[in-house]
């Protein structure tokens, strides 16, 4: 375990409040006004509801996440394929709910900068000169608001990425404030720290187990704990979560305790609350504070959205490392580890987002769109975890009950967030389900294609490899020919490598090179091997990278190649006697071999649908070339048909022709 995953420092305390807390710390400004929507305000809604809210806070929060799942560490890395790459190797099944839990968070992604920065906006309403204001002014806002945001997405976070932990210590700092003024509106409301009135809710409110549902917004942020795990350390996420937990809670309390002083009795109807300017958390200010409030609230929920959409990036990445996505373009707008950029997944989730303000409008509305895609998610990561305690040899009977007690809690959230499904909550699960699509496509692809993998002995090929080097009468192909390879066995090869040098067109070269990169469970490894098999004639490289290492072959082999000429492995120069003799360094050529699905194969239809349904992925990300890393001036892509299941029986007769 790293000392960075341990070590409190106030630094570290106030870069976990400005990354991870965004999410969770935004919850206020909607789950009451989810709670209220025409229902009428009563004691038993108000301290039920409040209740729950304490108690998942409570169990799914800080006890699932901030005690147990952080303790799942990677090397200081969390999140879903964190978890996932420290348990594969226990059961192959693993993958799916890996795959399900990293598609959900992807539609989280898009469903969180909606609804939050809505929320934020919506409370100019308050103003009474305001209170008229058309949903459409607000909808461009908020699109505009969005635009910006994204657009920035590409130049990084490292210039304004220092003020989002005192951002949002103002805002935490405020929740409290707020929360603390009006809790003396009416002290009974501590009355709703005992789970009584949680189960009482449940039992007998009319439609109490449904609003379990609107409840679970509450921790909607809880994923981002453990995900954000290697952007600031365990240590320093227990600690601020301490403060962050405190300051929401008592702003919670305070606005159940406005609640009842201001609306009991009152059904809260959508007309009553557009005519009295009825909202939850904004009730708790003075009218002269508003248009500050709502600028510190619009400021937290874009640092909240900034949080999601940098998860999604890391998301992504860590996914096409594993070999569960197309490879994409990715940009490096600063030297900061972590900061990444994907062109493609900026414009999908920005279009995502512009889409869910235009077909919502309102964050009421938003509402019932969010909380399912982020309960799945939680249901992946508690099977994930348990298998993470097995290996850990944790007590069996100890993991029974945390396996079976927060799959009955989630299992209930999933149950009651179902009710949403109709109201919008389809369009997050068609999101994650066209996630967990391309991500099933690409792994059982994969599968698919290891039939056709055939590998031979590399030392049978060695003498044809030295006789064709060494023939004059074949033209020189390269002085370095360089071939990536997918055999993890360094004394075996594809034979579709060796075809391409033997027989396809003979490729004479002076020193054949064969590289393979190995991607680690670890996140940051990245070191490589040399197996020198013939001095000067056949070399083997092995990279070993983690799953979060860009893999830039292109770089990464010059080093090894001027290491390798630093410790006089290696001769690099020319063999042709006019170039020898002045020192001029051979060139390298990269072989790129891309695969086309071959029309002679006889697959089931749904293999068949699957291998297209791959290809077609395929042509939206990068070629092999760019997703290596590698310089496309020094690189031949060979074209070879993937023949997966050959035609085994093939109706053709021959007929002689009869002499006259």
């Amino acid at each position: 375990m790293g000392k960075h995953t341990s070590k409190v420092t106030p630094a570290g305390l106030l870069i976990a409040l400005g990354i991870i807390y965004g999410d969770i710390g935004t919850s206020p400004l909607y789950v009451f006004n989810a709670i209220i929507g025409n229902r009428v305000v009563s004691e038993s809604l108000i301290l039920g509801t409040l209740s729950l809210v304490i108690w998942t806070l409570t169990l799914q929060t800080t006890v699932k996440y901030v005690l147990m799942v952080l303790r799942a560490d990677n090397r200081g890395e969390g999140g879903i394929f964190s978890l996932y790459a420290l348990v594969r190797r226990r059961k192959k099944w693993l993958v799916i709910p890996a795959m399900i839990g990293g598609a959900s968070l992807l539609a989280d992604g898009i469903i969180t900068p909606p609804i939050s920065i809505t929320s934020a906006v919506e409370g100019l309403k308050m103003l009474p000169e305001l209170r008229t204001l058309p949903t459409n002014t607000i909808v461009w806002i908020v699109i505009g608001i969005l635009t910006l945001f994204f657009f920035a997405q590409q130049f990084g976070t490292g210039s304004i990425g220092v003020w989002f932990g005192p951002i949002m210590l103002v805002w935490f700092s405020m929740l409290a404030i707020l929360g603390g003024i009006h809790v003396f509106d009416d002290l009974s409301i501590f009355k709703a720290i005992n789970p009584y009135y949680a189960v009482d809710f449940l039992k007998n409110y009319p439609e109490g187990f449904w609003l379990l549902g609107a409840v679970f917004l509450c921790t909607t942020g809880g994923e981002a704990l453990y995900s954000d795990l290697g952007h600031c350390g365990r240590g320093n996420i227990r600690v601020s979560w301490t403060f962050v937990k405190t300051a929401l809670l008592i702003n919670y309390f305070g606005q159940g305790a406005s609640l009842l002083t201001t609306y009991k009795g009152v059904a809260i109807t959508d007309q009553f609350k557009a005519q009295a300017g009825v909202h939850a958390f904004y009730d708790l200010m003075p009218s002269w504070f508003i248009i500050p409030g709502v600028m510190i609230a619009t400021a937290a929920a874009i640092i909240a959205s900034q949080a999601m959409i940098a998860g999604a990036f890391t998301l992504i990445s860590e996914s096409m490392r594993l070999n569960l996505w197309p490879r994409l373009k990715i940009n490096y707008p600063s030297e900061e580890r972590g900061q990444l950029f994907i062109p493609f997944m900026n414009m999908f989730m920005y279009a995502g987002c512009v889409f869910v303000v235009l077909h919502f409008r309102e964050s009421s509305k938003m509402e019932a769109a969010y909380g399912l895609a982020i309960i799945v998610t939680m249901i992946t990561t508690t099977i994930l975890f348990a298998n993470y305690l097995v290996m850990h040899r944790v007590k069996p009977l100890l993991i029974y009950i945390f396996l079976i007690g927060y799959l009955l809690i989630e299992a209930a959230y999933l149950v009651a967030l179902m009710d949403k499904f109709t109201h919008g909550g389809y369009i997050t699960l068609i999101i994650g389900a066209l996630m967990f699509l391309v991500m099933y496509v690409w792994l059982k692809a994969r599968q698919i294609k290891q039939r056709f993998v055939e590998l031979v002995r590399l030392e049978h090929y060695l003498p044809y490899l030295q006789e064709l080097s060494n023939d004059m009468a074949v033209n020189k192909y390269a002085t370095h020919l360089v071939y990536l390879t997918g055999s993890t066995n360094p004394n075996e090869i594809e034979h579709k490598v060796i075809y391409s040098i033997l027989n396809r067109k003979p490729k004479r070269a002076d020193i054949y090179w064969f590289v393979h990169v190995d991607t680690l469970d670890d996140p940051y490894t990245c070191e490589y091997e040399v197996n020198t098999i013939i001095p000067n004639e056949v070399v083997r490289v092995e990279f070993r990278l983690g799953f979060r290492i860009q893999p830039r072959i292109n770089l990464m082999f010059r080093k090894v190649v001027e290491d390798m000429v630093a410790n006089k492995e290696l001769n690099i120069v020319s063999k042709y006697e006019s170039l020898q003799r002045n020192n001029v360094v051979g060139d390298f050529q990269f072989i790129v071999m891309e695969k086309f699905l071959s029309n002679d194969n006889e697959l089931p239809f749904s293999e068949r649908l699957l291998m297209r349904l791959y290809f077609l992925i395929k042509k939206a990300g990068l070629s092999e070339e760019r997703g290596f890393g590698l310089d496309q001036s020094n690189v031949a892509v060979e074209k070879f048909p993937l023949i997966v299941a050959p035609i085994s029986t093939l109706k053709l007769k021959r007929v002689f022709r009869e002499e006259e």
